[in-house]
């Protein structure tokens, strides 16, 4: 009987992770440059005497989904989508190196290049700031160059576009580091000039994985209430029994 309900407790527990990722994803159908997160479950048998019988229901975390999102054309200069694995280096609110595929870039009222969240993007030499008086433009390299009135155009810096051979890590602030520090530029990498990359969550099949998930949580729940029965059912025979 406690297996039945451990059993059970475990599942739903499962079924509520994996609803709150997939809430997660739903709620950023619509933010750029998002990856999709995804989950996976193992099980995992308990060690000890007397305990074999027992299983873990533990979450595997196998990171994002890699998938490229849809495209769109934006024609403001200074959006950028990263080609192929490529990411955009930023600075994080803590200092460390970061990288996003969120190339929707402003200039503050510093004349830093950041992100439209307010992180600084970073070029091959620090920070890129943009003189005053000037048009900045990103070319499919990851140039950037500024404009000056009397139509003069000049160079002053590149982004720094890495790419990564392994998966990074997801934080909690929404930005990706890698495992083993900061990851060095791909004088390869290109971007896609006056375009941004939507989120590669697909609304469709997220919904669907939700109402799959809330099936298989009833269902749990109707073991456990089906184990409450199976056992006031046995205390009241054994009640009954004669002594």
């Amino acid at each position: 009987m406690d297996r039945m309900i451990y059993l059970s407790m475990a599942g739903a527990k499962m079924d509520m992770q994996r609803q709150d990722v997939l809430a997660h994803n739903l709620a950023n159908v619509s933010t750029t440059g998002f990856r999709a997160e995804m989950q996976a479950i193992r099980a995992v048998p308990v060690r000890g005497d007397g305990s074999t019988t027992r299983v873990y229901s533990l979450e595997t975390t196998v990171g994002y989904d890699e998938a490229q999102g849809p495209l769109n054309r934006t024609g403001n200069p200074l959006d950028v989508a990263m080609r192929d694995r490529s990411w955009l280096t930023v600075q994080a609110l803590d200092g460390t190196e970061a990288y996003t595929r969120n190339g929707a870039l402003t200039v503050n009222s510093e004349g830093a290049l950041v992100t439209y969240t307010g992180y600084t993007v970073m070029g091959d030499g620090g920070p890129i700031n943009i003189p005053p008086n000037t048009r900045p433009s990103i070319s499919s390299d990851g140039t950037v160059s500024v404009k000056e009135a009397n139509g003069t155009v000049t160079p002053i810096g590149r982004l720094k576009l890495v790419t990564p051979e392994t998966k990074l890590d997801r934080r909690e602030d929404g930005l990706f580091r890698a495992a083993n520090g900061d990851l060095p530029a791909d004088p390869n990498a290109r971007v896609h000039e006056g375009t941004l990359e939507g989120s590669n969550v697909n609304p469709i099949e997220t919904m669907i994985s939700m109402i799959s998930a809330a099936r298989q949580y009833e269902a749990q729940m109707r073991s456990l209430q089906t184990a409450e029965k199976d056992e006031q059912q046995a205390a009241q025979l054994l009640s009954n029994s004669p002594t």
